[in-house]
């Protein structure tokens, strides 16, 4: 008989495995973009590679871990105790090169043939090599992106494959720090598989196998009866991403139909753009991931009756992804890949959160900022030590029906931190300038949308600079008659005074003394303007 009770609590010690892990991974990490932004995010998976908990921290990562996971079990159908897999390849379980994923197996005790347990890292390295520093480049195909790393055992047996570490470190650009964050992700490892051998021996094995099959039981039938609430129909949406850094600005709409049947809904990405020559296209599992987001968002939210739904493989199980092979949303390799994770999968949630509207009014609030706003900063200080910034940017969250939105907040796909100003200052040779909200960037309506941030660096050696971002052409939308929040903006500031408006992705080489300004998108208003009392303020 399963115990409602035991539910509530298993739910929380294996979300407490993961995020043991993933406080260990912060703690004893190198780089700044996993210290303190913690772009990371670690999870827990049964023997037969399904989700069983994963901590709350990439949302981008929802749906692409279980894809890893499956990579590495394919790639290695027997296992030992110690043994490390890692890789970044999107094509067998990765997202783009620069997150490294890791999968270690948990073996209960020496009678088992197989492991019972899995647990995983996924953590965004700052440098993975590749055209330019931050690997986040305006490439044409994935071998310009970087080191490509197909599922290898980085430890067999708990041995180290030190040719294997010899070749990675010799690929990038941050040797160390690349060394000291592959250390960090196997330490979190190394708790995650304590803690489970910990639940074990106080609950006992079967006890332990059994609950994690309930828990994702548990989450699907509370997937689905959220979704059975919903009008059942064919509702259709359609945006774009604007690839401009050749000069010509290019319009690539992704087009979703989601289709409610029921307990089960699709989302069907028949019309959206072929994959395109630029780095922007993306593989399925980060299209699944923020369908299953979004889903995942509104299963609980508002339902009578329904309870937070635990983040397991069973939140996927009334879900179907499809798109049509080869799509800017379905890439095939050798297609470019690294904007897809960041910029591509912000603009997949909102043609779902657009076309969801349609069935489900009132309850979806208008377009949050849209991007990532990724900034990648390289070159040598001045002792000839190389060194690799990158960091994404905070903007303004969309209203809500019922409320204004959040300003200066990461959104949808990504939940970091930004980077302390004190922690990048120490870190690299550069410097902030200014960081603060845009005011009146959030478009008007009856709830306002929240505003933007601007952020300048000012350059202390010469340097690198590459920005990924979106939104620049237009403004993220408003629902029910609110207005749209205003596009970002990227500005150059030259030593000597003079502004350059930069187009939304570029690579620049820039001087000691040049100043860069960040100006993040606000997000969309909700309801008629004219309620908006609170009037239009100048955009700073």
């Amino acid at each position: 008989m399963i115990d409602p009770i035991k539910i509530e609590l298993y739910r929380h010690r294996f979300a407490g495995v993961a995020e043991e892990m993933g406080v260990t991974l912060q703690r004893t990490s190198y780089s700044p973009n996993i210290k303190e932004r913690l772009d990371f995010s670690c999870a827990v998976f049964d023997g037969e590679g399904r989700l069983v908990a994963q901590a709350a921290h990439i949302p981008v990562h929802l749906g692409a871990m279980p894809a890893g996971v499956a990579a590495a079990r394919a790639a290695f159908p027997d296992w030992t105790p110690g043994d490390v897999v890692v890789f970044n390849d999107p094509y067998e379980g990765g997202t783009h090169l620069p997150d490294v994923t890791m999968v270690s197996p948990v073996f209960l005790d020496a009678a088992d043939a197989a492991p019972r347990f899995f647990v995983a890292s996924r953590a965004h390295h700052a440098d993975v090599g590749g055209m330019t520093p931050g690997s986040l480049p305006l490439s044409t195909e994935l071998y310009q992106e970087g080191l490509i790393l197909p599922p290898v055992k980085l430890y067999r047996g708990g041995v180290l494959n030190e040719d294997l570490l010899r070749v990675l470190l010799r690929n990038v650009r941050t040797p160390e720090e690349r060394r000291g964050d592959l250390a960090a992700q196997r330490a979190a490892h190394t708790v995650g598989e304590r803690r489970l051998r910990e639940l074990v021996a106080r609950h006992g094995a079967g006890e332990v196998c059994a609950y994690a099959r309930h828990l994702q039981a548990y989450s699907a039938r509370l997937v689905r009866a959220a979704v059975a609430t919903w009008p059942d129909g064919a509702y259709t949406f359609e945006d774009h991403l604007v690839l401009d850094d050749d000069g010509e600005a290019r319009r690539i709409p992704i087009r979703v139909c989601a289709r409610i049947r029921g307990d089960h809904v699709t989302f069907d990405f028949t019309g959206t753009a072929g994959a395109v020559d630029r780095s922007f296209n993306a593989v399925l599992s980060i299209t699944q991931s923020a369908c299953y987001y979004v889903v995942r968002c509104l299963a609980g939210d508002g339902d009578p009756g329904v309870p937070d739904v635990p983040v397991n493989a069973g939140c996927f199980a009334p879900v179907t992804v499809t798109a049509p092979e080869g799509c800017l949303v379905n890439a095939r390799p050798p297609a470019a890949v690294a904007g897809g994770n960041v910029e591509t999968s912000q603009r997949i949630v909102d043609v779902v959160l657009g076309a969801l509207a349609q069935a489900l009014p009132g309850r979806i609030p208008a377009a949050s900022q849209g991007t990532m706003n990724n900034l990648t900063i390289g070159g040598l200080r001045s002792d000839g030590r190389p060194f690799t910034y990158y960091e994404t940017i905070g903007g303004g969250m969309g209203a809500a029906p019922d409320a204004d939105g959040l300003s200066g907040v990461h959104v949808h796909m990504t939940n970091t931190r930004n980077t302390p100003v004190e922690a990048l200052e120490l870190a690299f040779p550069f410097r902030i300038v200014r960081y603060a909200l845009r005011t009146g960037s959030g478009g008007r309506g009856r709830h306002r949308g929240g505003d933007g941030l601007v952020r300048a660096y000012e350059l202390l050696a010469p340097a690198t600079v590459t920005v990924l971002s979106e939104r620049r052409d237009t403004g993220p939308w408003g629902l029910a008659g609110g207005e749209a929040g205003a596009p970002g903006r990227n500005v150059l500031v030259h030593a000597d005074g003079r502004e350059e408006v930069l187009p939304s992705k570029f690579t620049r080489r820039l001087q000691a003394g040049d100043r860069l300004v960040i100006e993040t998108p606000g997000g969309g208003g909700y309801g008629p303007p004219e309620n908006d009392t609170a009037g239009k303020m100048p955009i700073s």
